[in-house]
């Protein structure tokens, strides 16, 4: 395997924090979450680029910046959002700023807001490979290391083509093995998992389906789930028990590491763990803290 697969491999590690839990919140609360990410053990956080989430870059920097040994990933860098030329040259800059802590990962993101930002929402692989290609040629510094948003064969088969590999979401262990197996052994594979931990299946089943419904009603989510084998009734009303159960870890310490060592069986090289349903950014962080001991044993 080539070395900058490894050396991405080594900085990502095998279980890392994703949150969306820094949007609207203070600088300097996200300073002290960051802080405590960065105690807890994690070697790496993934922040996404949502429809009503700060620039990317801005939020990158300042967490490379409240952080001292932490990787920091963007889950994703929506393209309809940044130009390819400015993305290219600002990550280039946060990377040599921060000694190479920086992931950059890159997706096409969604309809409703592509289409909110004056941009059709039309052959999403075609503008993704053009717009790898403009931020390759925009900067002549070292580029971070960069992975895909992917779901489907055709963008996991150009992560693999233009970037270092995948960065997939809301997906099952099936997905991660079926990636694997069109990406090969080289390209990275880093999985996002939800989790709601500390509860049994009646308030964990509540939890998931509320966090579930908003994505099921997205194409590329409802879809991937039915190339997987889930038919209209799995994808409807927040999602059946048998897809949630698929697609999201809940209960104590125990069973979320199974989850997560089921996903690195099958195929990935980092899962990184979303709480979902907590009642505000502290319990999340306040969970991600507690459950850190157990999930960077595995």
């Amino acid at each position: 395997m080539s070395t900058a697969h490894d050396s991405l491999r080594a900085r990502l590690g095998r279980v890392g924090a994703w949150t969306f839990g820094f949007d609207g919140r203070a600088p300097s609360a996200i300073a002290k979450d960051v802080a405590a990410i960065e105690e807890a053990g994690f070697p790496a956080l993934w922040i996404p680029e949502g429809g009503g989430s700060n620039d990317v870059l801005t939020s990158l920097a300042w967490l490379l910046g409240a952080s001292e040994h932490l990787t920091v990933a963007s889950g994703i860098a929506n393209i309809s959002a940044n130009e390819p030329d400015v993305l290219a040259r600002g990550a280039a800059f946060l990377r040599a700023a921060y000694d190479d802590r920086l992931v950059l990962g890159v997706g096409v993101g969604h309809s409703y807001t592509t289409v909110r930002r004056g941009i059709d929402w039309d052959r999403p692989l075609a503008r993704m490979r053009a717009y790898l290609e403009v931020m390759d040629d925009a900067s002549d510094a070292t580029m971070p290391p960069r992975l895909l948003a992917a779901l489907g064969d055709g963008m996991l088969r150009l992560s693999a083509d233009r970037a270092l590999g995948a960065h997939t979401y809301f997906v099952p262990v099936e997905h991660t093995a079926h990636a694997r197996d069109v990406l090969g052994p080289e390209p990275v594979i880093a999985v996002e998992l939800g989790i709601v931990p500390g509860v049994d299946t009646t308030p964990a089943l509540a939890a998931a389906r509320s966090w579930a419904e908003s994505y099921l009603e997205l194409p590329n989510y409802a879809n991937n789930w039915r190339r997987l084998g889930f038919g209209q009734d799995d994808v409807e009303g927040g999602g059946s028990e048998e897809l949630l159960r698929a697609a999201i870890a809940w209960g104590d310490a125990d069973s979320i590491c199974d989850r997560v060592r089921a996903h690195l069986d099958a195929g990935a090289d980092h899962v990184c763990v979303q709480v979902l349903e907590a009642d505000d950014t502290d319990t999340e962080i306040a969970a991600l803290v507690a459950l850190a001991p157990e999930l960077l044993s595995v």
